[in-house]
């Protein structure tokens, strides 16, 4: 077979930063283990659980908000950044987590979230207690709405969780004011990135976690710290990705100004060893645009969104493949890979919906889109299979590795996205995407604790997927991906060059990751397996067979 793409040639000599070919596994606190049994995740679990994922055998860990909220957006919504929640525990189970991660060779990444802090913070409630035009109201986009009487809106933009994206407030007098911008939920407001004051102070959080000895950031909504100059209005299209990935002129998503920042922060960073690393949340259209985070002064990684969203389709995939391997590189910085985290409908679900994938409105028991249970996990090995042979890094996010699904069947009184009451119950949110993960079947709240309290309701098909039962099973899905993280570091697959091969149906993905053949059929036919001793499957195989939606790892005959 012949090579008909060698993205050998595009891909950079890889350096020794360990983020560069890292597998990072991404725990949700929340919904991760819970060591008081209140019922909400804390970090005391999450340091009793490392030893597990030491043995599934990732590189780091990156943590969502564990910091000081009022919990409006589930800790995206924070009032001291240098600090624990209390639900979560203290800086002191912070240090000791961290001191067993990295006993246990896992890096720690934690979020950070810079776009808009709560309500609560103390910044915003000077700001609130001051006058327009005051430095305490310069930290956040405070406006003068239009109107005879200031009585509309600044403009007309639309909250990414529903309704619109400005609140007016009640100033000291009692009198109705000004407004402020929220990109999401009201509680959350905006910072202006252009006040010196705002850059200064995100310094300081960077380098009070930096100390602390994190190993480096995930930025959320990374792509959104700048606005257009002048606010102007927008209307984003019917079927448009709230987040922007799929629009190339939003005036609050991409804005140029935003590579000081990371500039800035890449300085930061660079005062600290240990090759620290950022990782840009920044939901934008193609490879290319993702590229622009990560240029050598900027952040070090992006998540590869286009590639998340990519539909099973052996064309479509082969398209960002390839892009992502051209656009990457081409700048100096690895290409990232993802199929799930806490913001999406799971990998195991969304790749077998009867109808187009939701994205950003989440799916529940009256959704359109409903899942195929059986075909989705197996597509979802198979999609896994797939992206841990590809040379850069990749993201796990918590569960997959057990195949969970969404959960659809939450009853509506038990849901708490903000998204979810923002639209009045017409977009379901994000809940069934991080409903706490099962480890023991036979103990409460599946192992999560010992008290059976469970923030969201966990299902009973939880049972099947928990950790002890699948630890039993050399077919489950946590046996596949144990044995594909052993054999993607024997082979240093995250550093190896990557060709196309010819010789496949169009349906069928075919490539050389260093010195592993990785074929996967996308089709509804089998097809012949060419000579080569069977590394990993994704499912049985029988005699020299590839299934349909099934993947394999060769090595040379």
């Amino acid at each position: 077979m012949t090579s008909t793409h060698d993205a050998s040639t595009l891909i950079a000599a890889p350096g020794s930063e360990w983020w560069r070919t890292a597998v990072i596994y991404q725990i949700y606190p929340r919904s991760f283990a819970d060591a008081n049994g209140d019922g909400i995740g804390d970090l005391p679990g999450i340091t009793a659980r490392l030893d597990s994922l030491a043995q599934l055998g990732i590189d780091a860990i990156w943590l969502s908000p564990f910091m000081v909220s009022p919990q409006k957006d589930a800790g995206y919504d924070v009032a001291d950044y240098c600090d624990v929640d209390p639900l979560f525990g203290t800086l002191d189970d912070f240090d000791a987590m961290l001191a067993k991660a990295h006993g246990l060779g896992i890096r720690v990444i934690v979020d950070l979230v810079p776009n808009h802090s709560s309500d609560q913070h103390v910044w915003f409630q000077q700001a609130l207690a001051a006058a327009p035009g005051s430095p305490e109201r310069a930290r956040y986009i405070f406006r003068d709405g239009k109107g005879e009487n200031g009585e509309l809106p600044p403009n007309n933009w639309e909250s990414v969780f529903g309704g619109g994206m400005w609140e007016r407030v009640v100033e000291a007098d009692g009198t109705p004011g000004q407004w402020y911008l929220h990109i999401f939920d009201v509680s959350q407001a905006d910072f202006d990135w252009t006040n010196p004051e705002v850059q200064e102070y995100f310094r300081g959080v960077l380098r009070f976690w930096l100390d602390r000895g994190v190993d480096g950031f995930r930025v959320d909504v990374a792509h959104g710290m700048i606005k257009k100059d002048g606010l102007p209005d927008y209307t984003p299209p019917a079927d448009g990705d709230s987040m922007g990935g799929d629009d190339d002129d939003v005036p609050y998503w991409g804005q140029p100004g935003v590579h000081e920042i990371y500039r800035d922060w890449h300085k930061v960073l660079a005062e600290y060893d240990g090759d620290r690393a950022l990782c840009a949340e920044a939901w934008l259209p193609t490879p290319d645009k993702t590229a622009l985070w990560v240029r050598p002064d900027e952040m070090h990684q992006a998540f590869n969104f286009p590639y998340l969203t990519t539909a099973w389709d052996a064309d479509a995939l082969r398209t960002v493949i390839s892009d992502s391997l051209r656009a990457f590189p081409a700048v100096g910085a690895p290409a990232t890979w993802v199929l799930s985290n806490h913001d999406v409908i799971r990998h195991a679900s969304r790749l077998a919906l009867s109808a187009e994938s939701p994205q950003g409105e989440g799916i529940g028991p009256l959704s359109e889109a409903q899942p195929i249970p059986a075909l989705g996990l197996r597509r979802a090995r198979a999609a896994t299979t797939v992206m841990l042979a590809l040379p850069g890094s990749a993201y796990i996010y918590q569960g997959e590795e057990l195949g969970l699904p969404e959960v659809i069947d939450i009853p509506d009184d038990a849901r708490q996205d903000p998204t979810w009451f923002r639209t009045n119950h017409e977009k379901y949110g994000r809940d069934g995407c991080r409903v706490p993960i099962p480890w023991e079947a036979a103990s409460p709240a599946y192992g999560f604790n010992g008290t059976g309290a469970s923030w969201l309701p966990q299902p009973a098909e939880w049972a099947q997927h928990a950790r002890d039962v699948e630890q039993r099973d050399p077919d489950s899905t946590l046996a596949l991906y144990t044995h594909l993280l052993q054999v993607r570091k024997a082979h240093s697959l995250g550093a190896a060059p990557f060709t196309w091969l010819d010789g496949y149906p169009e349906t069928v993905l075919a490539f050389r990751s260093g010195d592993v053949t990785v074929i996967a059929n996308l089709g509804t036919d089998a097809i012949d397996l060419p000579a080569g001793e069977v590394l990993v499957s994704s499912e049985p195989l029988e005699r020299r067979l590839l299934p349909a939606d099934t993947a394999v790892w060769l090595a040379d005959a």
